[in-house]
């Protein structure tokens, strides 16, 4: 397959004033937006995006948060008008897709490095900001269970592998010792990118078509599915391109999810 034409640098962006501390919570997402200016302009610009939604939240009405919101908002500006032509940003579908299959892959490099054993700065700050890129996922609407789960499992996780080293204790490897209230185990975590699903026979047993009824909100959850997992290959994910369609092909044939 061929590689994917890279992205024009973009000139820099108008810089922000000091951040304002009731806006604590977000500093870590635009530290992780100005990260990506280079590496992927589209996750960017959903960051601070997510960041300028929660600040308006947090507080819109003090003067110096009213003005790092009005700096912030000439920033997503200037970004929408140099990606304007990409359809990750102009098209609210893809977009969504974009951000959580980059996520997914920031969370299944972490993953494998975990359960190998390899315990390593880049992986913490992998599983960190792929927790990060979860919470900016809301800008789209509300997250599926599968996402919440692994925002939880990833923010544990960077947190506790990240004491053991600060302490010098050697980590557990994988989902070993969760909480019980965490709702994450080994079995909720998603296949690493080398092992592709089995296709479940039973998504074949086709429903002929007077036998169900599907509502317009139903092909746009397949076309969605299609989306994320056309999104998926092309940076080559075919689990997750698999598991999309799997998705798409069981609601067209059973009318369920």
């Amino acid at each position: 397959m061929a590689a994917l034409a890279p992205l024009p640098p973009l000139p820099p962006l108008p810089p922000l004033p000091p951040l304002p501390p009731q806006f604590k919570s977000i500093q870590h997402h635009l530290r992780t937006a100005q990260e990506h200016d280079k590496r992927d302009p589209v996750v960017a610009y959903y960051c601070r995006l997510y960041a300028m939604q929660t600040g308006m939240k947090i507080d819109s009405k003090t003067p110096e948060c009213r003005k790092f919101l009005s700096k912030l908002m000439d920033q997503l500006e200037a970004l929408k008008k140099q990606l304007g032509d990409n359809e990750a940003v102009t098209q609210e579908i893809v977009g969504s897709a974009h951000l959580e299959n980059y996520a997914l892959k920031m969370f299944l490099y972490a993953d494998n490095e975990d359960r190998a054993g390899r315990f390593h700065k880049n992986m913490i700050k992998s599983f960190y900001t792929a927790s990060l890129l979860i919470d900016v996922i809301t800008v789209f609407g509300e997250l599926t269970d599968e996402n919440v789960k692994h925002r939880k499992y990833a923010r544990w996780k960077a947190t506790y592998i990240h004491n053991c080293l600060k302490n010098g204790e050697t980590p557990q490897a994988g989902p070993v010792g969760i909480e019980e209230d965490n709702g994450v185990t080994s079995n909720t975590i998603q296949p690493t990118p080398q092992t592709i699903p089995a296709i479940d026979p039973a998504l074949f047993n086709t429903v002929s078509q007077g036998d169900i009824r599907l509502t317009p909100e139903d092909f746009a959850r397949a076309q969605k599915y299609c989306k994320y997992a056309g999104s998926a290959l092309q940076y080559e994910d075919v689990s997750t391109a698999v598991q999309n369609l799997q998705k798409a092909l069981k609601l067209l044939t059973t009318g369920r999810e």
